[in-house]
């Protein structure tokens, strides 16, 4: 059952945003609604993000990987079914949830790199930075890789608090 209210769909134009964005509105959205604040703020960060440096496929790999690192099965069970509509197989997404792309040297690298972040809360080594610029990370997808975890972050530290109903087949992070 719900901590926060999921609020009807047509409650606000930020849900109507969210529907314009998503095709539907998850209830993640539904109850984040109750702060209309953050629902912005968060809409215009995804919205923002989704014209960046890294391609639709990363940055699903990416909000994967965090939900899974920050344990938040509504996120793990929304990426995966995301992720399988863009073409990822079962195993892409496993090795995805473990930071580990062995198919692609460049997302294998944004995916270790976001991992490092979580983990470390921003304070990767140098080292770890090195193997990433190796691989071709730009500069501008540094940036993005920090504000998707922030971004996916969010969603997950919210899903934990409100525990929206789960609108999504489930797989357990």
């Amino acid at each position: 059952m719900p901590r926060i209210p999921q609020l009807a769909e047509d409650a606000s134009e930020l849900l109507e945003k969210t529907r314009r964005q998503l095709g539907r509105v998850p209830n993640l959205y539904a109850a984040l609604a109750n702060g209309p604040a953050a629902l912005a703020g968060y809409l215009a960060m995804r919205d923002h993000l989704t014209r960046g440096a890294l391609n639709v496929r990363l940055r699903e790999q990416l909000a994967l990987l965090i939900a899974q690192e920050n344990h938040c099965t509504y996120c793990v069970s929304a990426h995966t079914l995301r992720g399988s509509k863009l073409g990822l197989t079962d195993e892409e997404l496993a090795r995805t949830r473990q930071a580990a792309d062995d198919s692609d040297q460049h997302a294998d690298a944004v995916l270790r790199l976001a991992r490092d972040i979580i983990r470390t809360q921003g304070r990767v080594d140098d080292a770890a930075l090195a193997d990433a610029r190796t691989a071709g990370v730009s500069d501008a997808e540094l940036a993005e890789i920090v504000a998707h975890v922030a971004l996916n972050t969010l969603s997950n530290y919210f899903n934990h608090l409100a525990q929206p109903d789960l609108d999504f087949p489930e797989v357990a992070a």
